[in-house]
């Protein structure tokens, strides 16, 4: 009689894909508010480039796993970021 390990979590891809987009997001509006446009027109140009990633990565499997290998790559920076972050303050407590 063999018994069967239970199933591994999956990672919750929507989460990841919302932070994901809200971040490259926030940084497509400030770098194209900083260099040329206004607020408005950057806001309008990163909102419809941020629809296109979560529509492109919905449709084809390709460009899901691109973004998912962005996605991968931008949290373990913020995550490395986090953690040096943390270790200054927790030598000054």
């Amino acid at each position: 009689m063999s018994v069967t390990p239970p199933p591994s979590p999956k990672p919750n891809k929507i989460l990841r894909t919302v932070v994901t987009v809200a971040i490259v997001g926030l940084i497509l509006f400030g770098v194209l508010w900083y260099t040329i446009f206004s607020a408005v027109t950057a806001s309008l140009i990163a909102g419809g480039g941020t629809g296109m990633i979560v529509v492109g990565s919905s449709v084809s499997d390709v460009f899901e796993s691109l973004f998912e290998l962005l996605a991968n790559a931008l949290l373990a920076i913020l995550g490395a970021i986090a953690a040096v972050f943390a270790a200054i303050f927790s030598i000054f407590n």
